[in-house]
C-alpha cells in the first residue's frame, strides 16, 4: 500500500483521534503517523507486516489503545513505556522473544494480550502494572511461573498452550487473581499445591490437557476450599 492509500485515513484521524490501518500490507510503521502525535488516541495496525516500532512511538502520549496483532514484531523499543495513558496493548501473533523492562511503566494499562509469540520466560515486569485486568500469555513457550508473580495485579491470567511444568506458590499471593487458565501445558498435579488451591483468590481454575486427570484434582489438598470460592463466584453471576 502506498502513501496515497494511507492519506485519507490520516486525514480522518486528525479529526477523530482514531486511525484504522488494519490489513493494508504495511511493511513499516507509517512515518505519516507523525502528523497525529498530538491527538491520536486509538491506533489499529493489525494484520500488517511490520517488523519493528520506531522510538517515536513513545511520543504518542494520548494513546489509549494500540492493536498490533498479527504483524512481524520481534521486539519493542523501551520508548513504549512512555505511553502513560495506554489502557489496551494488543500484540498477539507476532514474533516477540522478550519484552522491554519499560513495560512496567505503563501505569494505566488494563489489557495486555501477547498470545502466539515466542516468549520463553514469564515477563515479571508486568507485575508492576497496578490496574491490569487481563494478561494473555497463551500460545508461547513459557515453562514456569516464577517467584515474584505474587505481586501480579491482574484479574485474569491466561497461560493456555505453553510448556508449563512448574508454578510458584507465590501465585497464591496475587491480590486480585480470579481466573487462571492453564490448559494444554505439562503440569503434574503436584504443581497445584495446597497453598495455591486453599489460600489464593482464584475462583476459576481451568486445567484440561495437563498430566493429571480431574479425579486427581478433586482429591488434591485444598481443592474443597477452591470449590467454595468457585461456587460463591458462580452465585454472584446469577
Amino acid at each position: 500500500m502506498g502513501q496515497n492509500s494511507i492519506k485519507p485515513h490520516i486525514e480522518r484521524a486528525e479529526k477523530s483521534g482514531v486511525c484504522q490501518l488494519a490489513n493494508m500490507s504495511l511493511s513499516e510503521f507509517p512515518p505519516e503517523l507523525q502528523r497525529l502525535i498530538r491527538n491520536l488516541r486509538t491506533l489499529d495496525l493489525s494484520g500488517n507486516k511490520i517488523p519493528s516500532l520506531p522510538a517515536l512511538i513513545g511520543q504518542f502520549e494520548l494513546l489509549k489503545s494500540i492493536n498490533l496483532n498479527a504483524n512481524r514484531l520481534t521486539s519493542l523499543p523501551e520508548d513504549v513505556g512512555k505511553l502513560k495513558k495506554l489502557e489496551t496493548l494488543s500484540l498477539s501473533h507476532n514474533r516477540l522473544l522478550s519484552l522491554p523492562a519499560s513495560l512496567s511503566k505503563l501505569s494505566a494499562l488494563k489489557t495486555l494480550t501477547l498470545s502466539g509469540n515466542k516468549l520463553q520466560r514469564f515477563p515479571l515486569q508486568v507485575c508492576e502494572l497496578r490496574h491490569l485486568d487481563l494478561l494473555d500469555l497463551s500460545q508461547n513457550s513459557i515453562d514456569n511461573i516464577p517467584d515474584g508473580v505474587g505481586k501480579l495485579q491482574t484479574i485474569e491470567l491466561n497461560m493456555n498452550q505453553n510448556q508449563l511444568s512448574a508454578i510458584s506458590e507465590t501465585i497464591s499471593e496475587c491480590p486480585r487473581l480470579k481466573v487462571l487458565r492453564l490448559e494444554e501445558n505439562c503440569l503434574q498435579i503436584s504443581a497445584l499445591t495446597q497453598r495455591v488451591l486453599e489460600n489464593s483468590t482464584i475462583s476459576l481454575l481451568v486445567t484440561d490437557g495437563n498430566l493429571f486427570d480431574m479425579k486427581q484434582l478433586h482429591d488434591a489438598p485444598g481443592y474443597e476450599k477452591y470449590m467454595e470460592r468457585y461456587t460463591a463466584a458462580k452465585k454472584k453471576l446469577f
